[in-house]
């Protein structure tokens, strides 16, 4: 996942006499990113058509496909079935009368045995999953080789793997669809959770109301503006439901930007991960500040300064932290401004259904994934705070007195909570966490957390390792009171503003993150497991592959949601699963030339074969944190397409492959991911890569290719060039890295070579790669990666043949496509 630094496809013209066959198979090219917005530095416009209304006497589908009707016909021989390997599962009539009121006009041709629309005009492949019977003695054929779905035997699972190769397919002809042909179909959970896929329809915002309520409060004290940040008390990325606040007053739902109210106008600044996305979510009164842009300023803080000369800012100091208080402090001083801290947060005061604090349970990590005691992490803090000197003056010749000296810590950070104490919780979505502050001092532990999130294995848990609780709340009496006595507290730059207003400048020191620099190095047992979890994870990928691969080459028709909901059913039968750990990013054609596209269920993009199709993805695993990204090429790749992606695929190479020595940060190798594009003058404008957790966030540091952090061995990080061509398409090349020490032929200055580990096992397309364009050692590299992941993923997918057959060709196949032969005639070897 990256970090912060339109044609109709051509349709089918038969259809085959098994094929269900709809009249309104037009597909729309509806960007979800297309309406206007204005620009404070640019004007952009579009705009986007209204959806066709659909005349009940058609067969319709929302999104990709609609699990929630079911047709049936009279015949006891032509039934709609869903299928796995094992068994034959009759999908009864759905008790939906409006389901049914729609498939009118049904006519059954006894002759061709198909189910056909007696007003259809054209033919169209679409959707998948869904099977029309064959003659009655293939379905007994079947059915005898398969126990009864009333046979008392476990359930099966929800996917498995095929046991049969598929039928050919041809463009112009839809492949006969047996029973037993697709694994992936849902039975079971998986076709709950699809008939239950309710997508709310998201409308766009007027936040004129909500505007005016925040600017009566802003007149009481005076303010000239009022600043919404995206973070929480706890400075997350990702933030509850309940702490949406800058969602809720703007309308931009992106995870990343500052919304900024002043008197008259309404402003938001966010980078370009999100400028689209934000000009299609504003409503006329806000204007987009395109922080990083040319001759824009590089973040809100630089925009507010430049405007600020007299003016009261406000702010909740708990949405801020320490670090960009002070420095905003400092220039707004300048500009004869300053910042105010209202006792309520105004966005909170107008939410009147602001959603509830989770109470979702708090629940323990074993040793046998965290490979360390908890005992043992609050010792090393412990002895960290009190090798800190005491806070003297520098010039004082007095000796330091008891107020001086550093008697505890106060981490705020949830993610370091989590990993000291071994816990994990549900309270912020694809982040294991828990809202909670943690005290540690020489003598105690207190950790500041609700009741109700407690089990009676956690208050053991608790016990056990001498660990006072308190309520979540009862953190800010408690530094009211000055409850640890005489001395001061560390605390890290991120820490809230709040904390550091409470207990006043002579009772705290700011000092780096110690917790971070901890969690970022993972001992033998967080590395073992997560190279298990990348194994896992890219057996599922490329079983997810191979089905993609499989349905369009036999001509459905797939949007990019349901790309990922297909995925995500997949990584569900992991080992040791436990969730997403972001929210899925599936792109085709322009939706992937932004960064951080996620698609929804109503307007979703065809998978065209034209454009690259990106996915970006990961799970969260008990043993790991996965996030892997790989684009991929259905078609024949245009010649600007196949350069580019060389070129990125170049970087990742170079990134992939070098060697430094100790000492060497991530900030000095980006250049390496870059270099390549350079070359031909292209660029992108995210990090090249970001630290990960153990079961924790997908965004981790201290580390990472952006940051001047040295590297050292333990450390784990993205590797993620990428190129986007505004409009059109967009491409992405992800693997996780593990920093190890190499050995080399000279060893200069002796064992301090560093290079990296790779646990992403995933195959690399390389359709749409130009052989010409790579070196020797570039060829070898990409064929064996390919190679390695069959190698080690073969033992994950001996019982899904389609997968491993899939497998192989990839790891078999040449570098690139052949080209047009004589009279432009193309033929794909596959």
């Amino acid at each position: 996942m990256c970090f912060p630094f339109s044609s109709n496809r051509s349709r089918f013209k038969e259809a085959n006499p098994l094929a269900l066959v709809r009249a309104d198979s037009e597909k729309s090219d509806a960007n979800s990113y297309g309406q206007d917005n204005t620009s404070f530095y640019s004007q952009h416009s579009g705009d986007r058509s209204p959806a066709p209304s659909r005349p009940s006497g058609k067969l319709v589908r929302s999104g990709s496909v609609s699990t929630t009707r079911t047709l049936t016909s009279d015949r006891d021989q032509e039934k709609l079935q869903f299928d796995s390997d094992s068994e034959t599962y009759d999908v009864p009539v759905l008790p939906n009368n409006r389901s049914q009121s729609k498939i009118s006009h049904l006519s059954l041709d006894a002759g061709k045995r198909s189910l056909v629309r007696a007003d259809s005009k054209r033919s169209g492949k679409w959707g998948y999953g869904w099977g029309i019977g064959k003659a009655k003695e293939r379905e007994r054929e079947l059915l005898n080789r398969s126990p009864s779905v009333n046979s008392e035997r476990p359930p099966p699972p929800q996917y498995d793997s095929p046991t049969r190769s598929s039928s050919r397919s041809s463009r112009n002809k839809r492949p006969p669809f047996y029973s037993n042909d697709s694994s992936s179909t849902l039975v079971g959970s998986a076709f709950e959770r699809k008939i239950n896929d309710v997508e709310s329809i998201k409308e766009r915002i007027d936040s004129t109301e909500r505007l005016e309520q925040i600017r009566k409060l802003m007149m009481k004290d005076s303010l000239d503006y009022y600043v919404v940040p995206s973070e929480d008390a706890h400075q997350s990325e990702y933030v509850s439901a309940g702490d949406k606040r800058r969602e809720w007053i703007s309308g931009f739902s992106g995870s990343a930007g500052q919304a900024i109210i002043s008197k008259t106008a309404a402003y938001l600044v966010t980078d370009s991960r999100y400028w689209l996305q934000a000009r299609a979510q504003l409503d006329p009164n806000w204007y987009l500040i395109t922080a990083g842009a040319v001759d824009a300023p590089k973040d809100w803080i630089e925009w507010l300064v430049d405007r600020a000369k007299d003016t009261k800012v406000g702010i909740d100091a708990r949405m801020i932290s320490h670090e960009k208080a002070t420095r905003l402090n400092t220039l707004l001083s300048a500009k004869g401004s300053k910042l105010i801290f209202p006792p309520q947060n105004f966005i909170d005061l107008c939410w009147k259904d602001k959603p509830p604090r989770s109470r979702e349970p708090v629940f323990i990590q074993s040793i046998e994934f965290t490979g360390r005691e908890a005992s043992s992490k609050l010792a090393e803090v412990r002895q960290w705070v009190r090798s800190q000197p005491p806070a003297v003056i520098p010039y004082s010749k007095s000796p330091p007195t008891p107020a001086q000296a550093h008697v505890g810590t106060l981490i705020s950070s949830l993610s370091n909570i989590a990993y000291l104490l071994n816990l994990r919780g549900s309270d912020i979505p694809y982040n294991p966490l828990f809202y909670a502050y943690l005290f540690i001092s020489i003598d105690r532990v207190i950790l500041f957390l609700d009741a109700a999130k407690l089990t009676d294995d956690v208050e053991d848990y608790l016990r056990a390792h001498k660990i006072q609780r308190r309520d979540y709340n009862e953190i800010w009496p408690f530094l009211r009171r000055r409850e640890w006595g005489e001395g001061r507290l560390l605390i890290n730059a991120e820490t809230s503003y709040a904390i550091s207003l409470m207990l006043t400048h002579f009772r705290y020191t700011v000092v780096p993150s110690f917790v971070d620099n901890m969690k970022a190095i993972k001992n033998d047992v967080e590395l073992e497991g997560l190279r298990r979890a990348y194994l896992r994870d890219g057996a599922a990928y490329v079983r997810w592959l191979a089905w993609l691969d499989h349905k369009i080459r036999q001509g459905y028709d797939i949007t990019e949601y349901e790309a990922a909901w297909r995925l995500t059913e997949y990584r569900r039968q992991n080992k040791h699963y436990w969730g997403l750990a972001y929210e899925n990013i599936s792109a085709s054609g322009p939706n992937a030339a932004l960064p951080h596209y996620s698609p929804s269920k109503s307007n979703a993009r065809m998978i065209d074969r034209e454009t690259p199709y990106l996915n970006d993805s990961g799970a969260q695993y008990r043993d790991g944190t996965c996030d892997t990204t790989r684009t991929i090429h259905f078609g024949r790749p245009t010649q600007d397409q196949s350069e580019a992606y060389t070129r990125v695929l170049q970087g990742h190479i170079a990134v992939d492959s070098v060697i430094f020595p100790e000492g060497t940060t991530g900030s000095q190798l980006d250049v390496l991911a870059r270099r390549s594009l350079w070359k031909d003058g292209l660029n992108y404008l995210h990090g090249t890569g970001h630290g990960f957790g153990s079961f924790l966030n997908v965004h981790e540091g201290p580390h990472g290719f952006s940051s001047n952090v040295p590297l050292v061995p333990g450390h784990v990080i993205t590797n993620e060039p990428g190129f986007y061509l505004e409009g059109k398409w967009g491409m992405r090349i992800e693997s996780a890295l593990c920093v190890r020490r190499v050995r080399t032929k000279g060893e200069f200055s002796g064992d301090i070579w560093l290079g990296f580990e790779r646990l992403t096992c995933v195959p690399i397309q390389t359709r749409m790669v130009k052989e010409n364009m790579l070196t020797k050692e570039e060829k070898q590299w990409l064929k064996d990666h390919n190679k390695k992941c069959l190698e080690r993923l073969e033992p994950y997918l001996k019982e899904d043949k389609r997968a491993l057959k899939w497998l192989k060709r990839e790891a078999e196949r040449g570098i690139g496509i052949a080209g047009p032969g004589p009279g432009g005639i193309t033929i794909d070897w596959d």
